[in-house]
């Protein structure tokens, strides 16, 4: 139940990563192209009531899902899709960077948030995990698991790197590699007021698939295979299949 609580707190975060506005410090640009429109609303269904002309300053106000609160010198205020503002310049006479959420800005991503779904031997798990982008090819995860099965329930934190294939490409596979360690707590009412929480150190190797869907989601399907070092001296095998999205930063 509490996992439950904090993946739809996640979800609900997420979804205002998208949709609040927030403000920053005034960014003056340029029209580079022949001119820029500005709406009513942050949407292409509000009507244009204004156009800026190439060579006119603008102020940029605040942002809200891919569209630009933006003031011209005559004080006229409107909205500017983030692929128009993209194509303004700066002061200094450099391009002016935008970020729109394509799988350009996912290649330059810095940060990485996911929630999975899947089973964990048989049982139902869910997951959360944090990344961060290294290089185009690796990237170090911090991830926590819980599975709550009849018997028992298990948490799962372990740090991993992956190694993405082919980082260039909008379906692309890769190999992570990771340790952590597993936490194993019986279920009170059944089984015997002796039994005590067991805990074991594994290492995991692993596969995923990932896929940039749309603007900041990415979806992902992953296979672990982890071996925990028990106190008995020997080895348990773990395997988990899970299926997730993640946004990025």
């Amino acid at each position: 139940m509490k996992l439950n609580v904090t993946f739809l707190l996640f979800v609900f975060i997420a979804s205002l990563g998208f949709s609040s506005s927030t403000k920053g410090e005034d960014l003056v640009v340029s029209v580079a192209e022949p001119y820029v429109d500005f709406r009513t609303g942050p949407a292409s269904e509000y009507p244009i009531f204004h156009v800026a002309e190439q060579g006119e300053s603008i102020t940029i106000l605040k942002k809200k899902t891919g569209w630009y609160k933006a003031r011209t010198v005559k004080g006229q205020e409107g909205w500017v899709s983030a692929e128009q503002l993209g194509k303004t310049l700066k002061l200094s006479g450099e391009l002016l960077y935008v970020p729109t959420g394509s799988f350009e800005d996912y290649a330059n991503r810095t940060f990485e948030f996911s929630v999975f779904g899947g089973v964990l031997e048989n049982v139902t798990a869910m997951s959360m995990a944090t990344a961060w982008n290294w290089t185009g090819n690796l990237v170090a995860e911090a991830t926590y698991t819980q599975a709550l099965g009849n018997f028992s329930e298990n948490k799962l934190w372990s740090l991993r790197l992956q190694h993405h294939i082919f980082p260039e490409w909008i379906v692309s596979p890769y190999l992570t590699i990771g340790a952590g360690s597993i936490n194993t707590r019986p279920r009170s009412n059944l089984v015997q007021s002796g039994d005590e929480v067991r805990k074991s150190d594994f290492y995991e190797v692993g596969a995923g698939l990932r896929y940039y869907f749309a603007r900041n989601i990415v979806v992902k399907f992953e296979y672990r295979n982890m071996i925990a070092l028990t106190d008995r001296d020997d080895q348990e095998r773990i395997e988990e299949f899970r299926l997730g999205f993640s946004v990025f930063f």
